[in-house]
């Protein structure tokens, strides 16, 4: 344990824990529009720095560092870069996401199909939801169990209170000031390790290349054109339809706004991803013999870097994957409040009543998350898993609201159910033929939104619950 990076973790935490209390003062979360928009006021850096943070947690610091560390640099090129493609479909769909401004993605779609498509989407988006707040526990158990003598299991704990708390605070407020600290602490350390670790610790980048292992250095790493594929669809997939990405955009001051926060957005990623891919490949040939899902942390852990460098590479690290898990918590709940008790049982509520059962739902979703968190060994396991999940079901009837009028309320619901069932099949299958269930699920998601709203459309091309086709007029019948 490194006296050093344990002061530098606590006093980084307890800054969080700061800005999240500052926000929680009434005056700063009044209304349920405070709490999920952050009152659509937010610098754009800050817009940038929550996007980014929001988007880049446990998934890249743990599972990325990981898939480059067992498959190598060239091979993360195609897992990573789901990341920067989604960014730039996001990038064109801005300024409408900006103008439709609803409080989640199945309020959305209820604006085109109507409300059965907007609560079989609650459902599944919750369940995603909470795997992948699941998996940021877990990530951040193994960062403290790097810094501390807590085990992974105890420092899950600790993550998943700090979690809560900043989600439970402040909304979405106090979540992006901390994505936006988060997201400059950690692009610093990840661009100055890169000299430090490959040019001092290896000598070079020619030193780098040949030291790793064969198959490292291969485009494919080892794996095939279909099973690369598997791993690239996850994560493109969801960010095309994550919910936290049409918050955020959603909360900015306009929709030009939006689209430039989205740009800068695209930009950034790469300060992040590149490094993971080059640093978490180091590891291979520093530490042959670790777990590969503390790659990236444990050149600090092991002092590969400077140890106040190498304090704030954790704690960075580790608050990352806090305020991503706060957003996913945040965000799931507001599935609970907006879809489920305000839309599916029709309880009024007014903006005390709307905090009180938001905050009483993240509490719930924090709960059942960690409990999850135990069931799955892998961070990279349970990150595939809960990509997959809400990619397949909900990104491709999403992208049909903007660019498909023919898709039907019927092509819509079968194709969530439909590919729902399949990847959860599939995965308690096993993985038939060492392939993920993305590359089954999805043409069957695919396939059936199309086949289905061909033979059963809308009456007058909209759904047949005469929903509104603007989201804003949908929010107000809801």
């Amino acid at each position: 344990m490194q006296t050093t990076h344990v002061t530098v973790l606590v006093l980084y935490l307890l800054l969080m824990v700061g800005i999240g209390a500052w926000f929680t003062r009434s005056k700063e979360v009044a209304t349920g529009d405070d709490f999920v928009f952050a009152g659509r006021n937010l610098p754009r850096p800050v817009m940038i720095g929550t996007l980014l943070a929001t988007w880049v947690g446990s998934g890249t610091i743990i599972g990325g560092a990981s898939f480059a560390y067992t498959y190598g640099p060239l091979a993360s090129i195609f897992f990573l870069a789901g990341t920067p493609v989604g960014i730039v479909v996001l990038y064109f769909l801005a300024r409408r996401i900006r103008r439709g401004s609803t409080y989640t993605v199945p309020e959305l779609l209820e604006s085109r199909y109507g409300v059965a498509v907007r609560m079989i989407a609650a459902v599944i988006t919750v369940l995603a939801y909470t795997g992948i707040t699941a998996y940021q526990f877990t990530g951040g158990g193994y960062i403290v169990s790097v810094i501390t003598p807590l085990s992974p299991g105890q420092g899950a704990i600790v993550v998943a209170l700090l979690v809560t708390f900043l989600a439970v605070g402040g909304g979405l407020k106090s979540v992006a000031w901390s994505d936006f600290l988060s997201a400059l602490v950690i692009v610093s350390v990840l661009v100055a390790a890169l000299p430090l670790v490959l040019g001092v610790e290896l000598g070079g980048m020619a030193e780098y290349w040949q030291g790793l292992p064969e198959s490292h250095r291969t485009v494919s790493g080892g794996l095939t054109a279909l099973q690369l594929l598997g791993f690239f669809l996850p994560l493109f997939m969801l960010i095309l339809a994550d919910q936290n990405m049409y918050q955020r955009l959603g909360a900015a001051r306009d929709e030009s706004e939006a689209r430039m926060s989205a740009g800068g957005f695209f930009l950034t990623s790469f300060l992040v991803t590149v490094p993971v891919a080059l640093l978490g490949s180091a590891a291979i040939i520093l530490m042959p013999d670790i777990e590969p899902d503390t790659a990236v942390l444990s050149l600090a852990g092991q002092e590969y870097l400077p140890v106040v460098m190498g304090g704030l590479l954790l704690a960075g690290a580790l608050a990352f994957i806090i305020t991503t898990g706060s957003s996913f918590l945040l965000s799931g709940a507001g599935n609970v409040v907006y879809d489920v008790t305000k839309r599916m049982f029709g309880v009024p509520m007014d903006d005390r009543r709307r905090l009180v059962i938001h905050r009483l739902a993240v509490l719930a979703i924090a709960l059942v998350a960690y409990v999850l968190g135990r069931f799955f060994p892998t961070v990279l396991e349970l990150q595939m898993y809960s990509y997959t999940v809400y990619g397949v079901a909900i990104a491709p009837p999403v992208l049909a609201v903007f660019l498909w009028r023919r898709a039907s309320k019927w092509g819509a619901l079968t194709s969530m159910v439909l590919s729902t069932v399949v990847t959860i099949t599939w995965e308690q299958l096993g993985q038939p033929f060492d392939l993920n269930s993305v590359l089954v699920s999805l043409p069957v998601s695919l396939i059936t939104l199309v086949v289905v709203s061909l033979a059963l459309p809308d009456r007058g091309g909209h759904a047949a619950d005469e929903t509104p086709t603007d989201p804003d007029a949908a929010r107000t019948e809801a």
